[in-house]
């Protein structure tokens, strides 16, 4: 039987072996994290106050930015370089831990362009007694010390050896810190945001790559890939479309009372005589991801977002075929998907009158009599892009009078809830959601009469609730959890829309994906294009696409 101090010796001893070069860069880690970092751990106390039920989430936050820290050196600091890595790295950290302990600022993407663009006028306006002292003295002098004092390389596996014992080592610690805690650090990630931005110098170099790229991409002159240039504009007889897509924001399918969940989250939809696609998988487990990938013709496997970007879309596609296109977005934004589109922003009071500290998405129905009665005789396509189930504050997600599943967690910190409280403020969501789309509904259905008129909803991607001790969402595809990527898809169609609800009933259970969305809406207008000779079944059952 092995011993606690045995244990503890085997433990240490990677690192008694390791080299005095490794050695040296845990010293300066050290230095770092003390000297550096006072923002980030400022910010980490302020929104998790030092209490003893706190404590070991602060400790274990702290054990978390050190060790990614002390791996971060490790990985990019080797051979003669390192004293000069080291050296830059320390008067870097000076600087931004100046900016951030004085102005509160982190170094992001755009606090670089500003210091790109800086004038030599601007720049003896920011130089402060303060700064050079503090560029000195934690800058500096450390960076001189570094480059005189610093240990030489040993070469071979002298070297190497030791240092990948020592990575794997900090590797298995990094899970041992953060795996007792997963709810909070779901939370942490989604609820503050804002502070790990302060992990000094891991994201300011994050933002420094993340720059340079982008000024590489600036610089590139893409021109917009054409696609499905062979689409034609089927001549029709019937009426025309007035189409309301709902890309909805992290709901999964499992919640929706219309697939069966045991709570009455869908009480108005279902007298309202929808069809809801009960097995539909997203392209991806983010709003990044999931919404420029369903809107191209990719699909999931072949995704990728420059490419995406630089071809046209289905409303690309659209509105080059005379159908109006329309996005109303309550959230970020439509990930580049309308750039070339009229977008309306209701995030805020000026378009949304219904805000209320949140803007609500009912509130994108709003004006849009006016923008159908302009538009007579034209096809018409509305995107509503929902702020829905946003989390991890889902209880923000909804008015105090849709608060049914009680009682609900009232904080964004879900490691402080219990499993009955989160699921009670999703499921609210939900519910919200529930009343959102009746009334798109209610409001196409105004139109039935001279228009060919039709809802489509589909979510973005799902999200994690605690199960398997997961949260929130964002996970790799290849190891997502179902909760993660089952989404719902619901239908309604109006009298005059090509499609019968009894033609769509029979296909209800089918095994289908936000792949199928570019085919589905060009279908639906009528555009008939080789791209979509795969995607026939259930689509071709458009009437003037078999006549």
């Amino acid at each position: 039987m092995i011993s606690l101090p045995n244990m503890l010796k085997k433990l240490i001893s990677p690192f008694s072996q390791a080299s005095s070069q490794t050695r040296g860069i845990f010293l300066v880690v050290a230095f770092v994290m003390l000297t550096g970092n006072l923002a980030l751990f400022g910010r980490i106390v302020e929104n998790y106050p030092l209490t003893i039920s706190n404590l070991p989430f602060i400790l274990s936050l702290t054990l978390f930015f050190t060790i990614v820290t002390a791996l971060f050196f490790l990985l990019i600091c080797h051979g003669k370089a390192t004293r000069w890595i080291l050296a830059i790295y320390l008067i870097i950290v000076s600087q931004s831990a100046y900016y951030m302990d004085t102005f509160g600022v982190v170094v992001d993407v755009s606090m670089l362009d500003n210091i790109m663009q800086t004038n030599v006028q601007e720049f003896a306006g920011l130089l402060t007694v303060s700064l050079v002292v503090k560029t000195i003295l934690l800058g500096i002098i450390p960076a001189w010390l570094v480059i005189k004092y610093f240990p030489k390389s040993v070469r071979g596996f002298a070297e190497i050896l030791p240092r990948l014992r020592v990575l794997g080592i900090l590797l298995l610690l990094l899970i041992v810190v953060v795996a007792p805690f997963s709810g909070g650090y779901a939370s942490f990630i989604r609820q503050h945001k804002a502070t790990r931005f302060y992990a000094n110098p891991i994201y300011s170099t994050y933002s420094i790559v993340k720059y340079v790229n982008q000024q590489i991409n600036v610089a590139k002159d893409v021109p917009l890939k054409h696609i499905a240039l062979d689409a034609k504009k089927l001549a029709s007889n019937g009426k025309p479309e007035l189409m309301v897509m709902v890309v909805g924001e992290t709901a999964r399918a499992d919640r929706f009372s219309l697939n069966g969940y045991r709570k009455e989250t869908n009480p108005l939809l279902v007298q309202q005589g929808v069809v809801s696609l009960s097995n539909v998988s997203s392209c991806g487990t983010s709003t990044s991801v999931s919404v420029p990938c369903m809107f191209s013709a990719l699909g999931r496997k072949a995704y990728d977002k420059e490419t995406a970007l630089n071809q046209q879309n289905a409303l690309d596609v659209l509105a080059a075929h005379g159908v109006e296109v329309l996005w109303r977005d309550n959230n970020s934004d439509s990930k580049g998907v309308a750039n070339r589109l009229t977008v309306e922003d209701f995030r805020t009071p000026k378009l949304n009158p219904m805000c209320e500290g949140e803007c609500r998405d009912i509130g994108m129905l709003t004006g849009l009599e006016q923008y159908i009665e302009a538009r007579k005789g034209k096809d018409i396509l509305i995107v509503f892009h929902q702020m829905g189930n946003h989390g991890p504050e889902y209880y923000k997600r909804y008015p105090k009078e849709f608060e049914k599943f009680k009682p609900v967690c009232t904080t964004g910190e879900l490691k402080d809830c219990s499993q009955e409280e989160i699921d009670n403020s999703y499921d609210n969501a939900i519910l919200y959601t529930d009343y959102f789309l009746s009334k798109v509904i209610d409001f196409l259905k105004k139109y039935d009469d001279e228009r060919a008129t039709a809802m489509l909803y589909v979510s973005d991607h799902g999200e994690s609730l605690g199960e398997h001790g997961i949260y929130l969402h964002s996970a790799p595809y290849m190891v997502a959890p179902k909760e993660q990527t089952h989404v719902p898809g619901i239908v309604w169609m109006g009298k005059n829309f090509d499609y019968k609800k009894e033609q769509l009933l029979p296909h209800k259970d089918d095994a289908l994906s936000q792949d199928d969305l570019f085919c589905t809406l060009l279908v639906t207008f009528k555009l008939d294009t080789q791209m979509c000779e795969v995607k026939k079944g259930m689509l071709m059952q458009n009437s003037t696409l078999t006549k």
